[in-house]
């Protein structure tokens, strides 16, 4: 079975790690993974297109075995930085952008920020931000993320005995997940402790509001700069309300929305071949699986 090449590189003073799925004479494609997940997380998407693809997979900041962040910054244009150090990235042509959860927020600020650099987008329940929403006052930020930041000081983190203990954790949170993709994703996704545990390799300070983010607005500003076709695919069993979402897609310029059903947040775990055919139908590929 084919597996990605392992590299580094630097980004505002972090070690980053990206995975290579090789096929670098092909176009670009980037998969962009959720928060507390990783770049190995998109094995059985990247195996199907890379016959087709030069498919790259960062593991982001704070993620996988990529650098925490100095100071636990994790504002989303932090993460659009460190897509424009990827080498594999560097006087490439335009890549197909691949995004779930806020790897998709993370799709669709980079290529509305660079819309010349991207070749088409595609969001797996990734609109988590309503344009029409109503920012909270700064003070109110600002009080939210100073608490979020004093319960995480000094917090262990979680130990699991064994790999199977962490697989069997991730299992709970999604009932729809596989044991073997279960396993997949936690041997990637945790790290040996010195007494033999397994710990999570996410920054558990991924998970702060910075108080600096974006507004609502802005991001459907540069949603509106978009100029290549966007593909949103939102899970049918989701914490994103589809019609509220598919609301969202009115500020893009060449979009198409679809529902996937019997699918949770993971949509790319639950229904792998739909989502794939999906993807392959939008790109124009021949039909393929993702198995």
């Amino acid at each position: 079975m084919q597996q990605p090449q392992s590299h580094f590189y630097q980004s505002h003073g972090l070690r980053l790690h990206y995975w290579d799925w090789g096929n670098a004479a092909a176009p670009p494609l980037l998969l962009i993974h959720g928060g507390k997940d990783h770049g190995r997380s998109w094995d059985g998407l990247a195996r199907a297109l890379q016959p087709h693809f030069h498919v790259i997979a960062p593991d982001l900041r704070g993620h996988g075995d990529s650098d925490w962040a100095r100071g636990g910054s994790y504002a989303l244009p932090e993460y659009v930085y460190d897509l424009t150090r990827l080498p594999a990235l560097a006087d490439a042509p335009p890549a197909t952008v691949i995004g779930h959860s806020m790897g998709g927020m993370i799709a669709m600020l980079y290529a509305g920020t660079f819309p010349k650099k991207v070749n088409r987008v595609v969001v797996l329940d990734g609109v988590t931000v309503r344009p029409d929403a109503k920012m909270a006052a700064v003070h109110e930020r600002m009080i939210k993320w100073l608490g979020q930041l004093e319960r995480l000081e000094g917090r262990e983190p979680r130990r699991y005995t064994t790999i199977a203990d962490a697989a069997g954790q991730m299992r709970a949170h999604n009932k729809r997940l596989k044991p073997e993709l279960a396993l997949h994703l936690a041997t990637h996704g945790a790290r040996r402790n010195d007494d033999g545990s397994y710990s999570w390799k996410f920054d558990p300070y991924q998970r702060v509001t910075a108080p600096h983010r974006l507004a609502p607005q802005e991001y459907a500003e540069l949603w509106a700069r978009i100029s290549c076709p966007t593909l949103l695919l939102f899970a049918g069993e989701s914490f994103i309300d589809p019609a509220q979402a598919a609301e969202a897609s009115r500020s893009f310029k060449d979009v198409r929305a679809e529902i996937v059903s019997d699918a949770g947040h993971w949509l790319q775990h639950d229904r792998p071949d739909e989502v794939l055919r999906l993807i392959g139908q939008f790109v124009g590929l021949p039909s393929a699986s993702s198995n």
